[in-house]
């Protein structure tokens, strides 16, 4: 059997105050000192009572320094005959005085807080073995407990002996059956969600729903422990949420917290409950930029101006070699002849043909099945380019990935990093090198709002709630490249945790049964916005409109020199009219 007993802090090797300690002990042996034992004799107990003392002197001369202005005194009742209808007036500043005060006593440190009963960082404990020896029950302390170190052997070596005299401890451990557990939770989307119900009475009550709170449920069903499931306030970084476990101001946390080597070095984490990754979060860009010149792009400028200039040379060296032998270029002056010779090297490198103009010469034979092989390499380039171009400009965004974040190609004040999570750590770790030259965002909103205000470009989010909330809650966000830096959610709980297997054994279990499975199909595989693929792969019109611009110009052009030619005949035709050459009902007809 082991007992546990409250013990002063220089049984541990902390320090204590000895000076007020020895003030004491002399006092004592001054007016009492047929009651003083030997120092090392007086009782633990009267050394926390002493403690307890002080701290109200030092607390009640602490409020008196600061109610020097008030009118009544600084220990005053209310008046009443009956003494236990009588209150201090001052109680309330009394208490936070109390919570104020820091001090070293003789029995250790002494602080309070006003979530919790017992002392921050100043309590010592150790746990005594009994065994019978002499037909006497003696108490042998074997372990030792401080807040800094945990338990740890006492320092004499004492071994624990176990029942039936054996030194091999029994198997088994402490449960959380009918224990009541201070369980702290963090609002984060779909984690844990404040939902609002409607009672039997028609009133508006709030309900936690969510991933967690459901976890919570199966947990409790087998476990059978009595939750007190508290919300953590939400300016609370994720960094300083193990240090509410250590000031045991919950008994375990639990929420979308990853376990990192940091963080497990300061408090304990249970098996997993969530296997995570990061992934980069943006806006969604437009499906196609408006590009007037996109149809000029699968060949570059230097490659259309090489082009024009084959067009040039082939229609001279066409007019040179098919004048004299082509029937049809033998009717046409200079301007026209340069103007079909354009026409017939045009209508060849496209593909189409020259329609009757044909070669007669075997030079012209020979330059014709040149621009064929051109048509033949260049059209096929230019039609496998622009349909590449086309396709990726559809699903295009800024970057890829993780790894164009790292090689700089977005500016890092355009980077949104949440303060004090996992995902500022691997920034600093991975990315900036310990330089925080990030845009500092506070709250998963914060991510969001910034997104769609357009403050930053990029965020870096847990892969789970970043899954939820583009799928069903910020249609135009997106998630870019594949998940990187994979981890896990754990429960915070305390170091070396009384009920630490308990809680991992029936987690594991929950893992091999399925039950996390379905917990993560439950609120990760749902989906409200409209998928992606689902829209027309078609090409609109935007992603070719200036094909279509240039084809206008070519139509106005062509009106243009219809309407030229028209008029060219018709002042021809009306001097005719003149010289009475031609009927007014010719004219009209025309």
């Amino acid at each position: 059997m082991l007992t546990v007993e409250p013990i002063p802090g220089n049984i541990v090797d902390a320090p204590i105050n000895t000076t007020l300690l020895n003030a004491a002990y002399t006092i004592w042996k001054q007016y009492e000192p047929e009651t003083f034992p030997n120092s090392g004799q007086v009782n633990y107990f009267a050394l926390f009572a002493f403690d307890a003392t002080w701290l109200l002197i030092q607390s009640l001369k602490e409020l008196c320094s600061k109610t020097t202005n008030s009118s009544s005194s600084c220990i005053s009742f209310s008046n009443s005959s009956f003494c236990f209808d009588r209150h201090f007036l001052n109680s309330e500043l009394f208490f936070n005085t109390i919570n104020n005060m820091i001090l070293l006593g003789v029995s250790g440190p002494i602080q309070f807080n006003i979530n919790i009963t017992d002392r921050i960082d100043g309590s010592f404990y150790y746990a005594q073995n009994s065994r019978i020896s002499s037909n006497r029950l003696n108490f042998v302390p074997v372990l030792k407990y401080s807040n800094h170190d945990g338990w740890q052997e006492y320092s004499e070596g004492n071994v624990i002996i176990w029942s039936g005299n054996s030194l091999i401890p029994p198997t088994g451990g402490a449960k959380l059956e009918d224990v009541k557990l201070r369980i702290g939770v963090i609002q984060s989307v779909p984690f844990t969600m404040i939902s609002t119900v409607t009672n039997e009475f028609g009133q508006n009550t709030t309900k936690l729903i969510g991933y967690i709170p459901d976890l919570i449920d199966l947990l409790q069903n087998k476990m059978k422990f009595i939750p007190n499931i508290e919300l953590i306030p939400s300016n609370r970084t994720y960094a300083s949420l193990g240090q509410l476990v250590e000031d045991r101001v919950y008994d375990i946390i639990i929420g979308d917290v990853t376990v990192t080597a940091v963080r497990r070095e300061k408090i304990g984490f249970s098996n997993s409950i969530f296997d995570n990754s990061l992934r980069i979060i943006m806006r969604k860009t437009p499906d196609v930029d408006l590009d007037v010149f996109v149809f000029m792009k699968p060949l570059s400028w230097r490659l259309w101006l090489l082009i024009l200039g084959i067009t040039v040379l082939a229609s001279i060296l066409i007019c040179l070699i098919e004048r004299k032998k082509n029937r049809i270029l033998k009717k046409e002056r200079i301007i026209g002849l340069y103007a079909m010779s354009v026409w017939y090297t045009f209508g060849n490198l496209v593909g189409y043909g020259a329609g009757r103009l044909h070669p007669k010469t075997p030079a012209g034979r020979l330059l014709t099945a040149g621009l064929y092989i051109l048509c033949l390499v260049l059209v096929a380039s230019y039609t496998a380019n622009l349909a590449s171009d086309l396709t990726i400009s559809k699903s295009k965004n800024i970057i890829s990935g993780i790894d164009d974040i790292k090689s700089g190609k977005i500016s890092s004040n355009r980077i949104g990093i949440r303060v004090g999570t996992a995902m500022e750590e691997y920034y600093l770790r991975e990315i900036s090198n310990g330089n925080r030259n990030y845009y500092p965002l506070k709250s998963q909103q914060d991510i969001y709002d910034s997104l769609l205000n357009n403050i930053i470009d990029v965020s870096i989010h847990d892969a789970g709630a970043a899954e939820y909330v583009i799928n069903n809650i910020y249609c135009n966000l997106t998630l870019v490249g594949e998940g990187f830096d994979k981890s896990v959610f754990g429960i915070i709980t305390p170091k070396q945790w009384l009920y630490g297997q308990d809680l991992d054994v029936n987690i594991l279990s929950l893992r091999e049964t399925g039950s996390l499975d379905n917990l993560r199909r439950k609120w990760f595989q749902i989906k409200k916005c409209s998928d992606s693929s689902s829209i027309s792969t078609a090409i609109d019109i935007e992603a070719l409109i200036g094909l279509f611009i240039l084809f206008g110009g070519f139509c106005i052009l062509s009106l243009f020199l219809f309407v030229c030619n028209k008029l060219k005949d018709f002042c021809k035709i009306s001097k005719q009219f003149q010289n009475d050459d031609v009927s007014l009902s010719e004219i009209l007809c025309y």
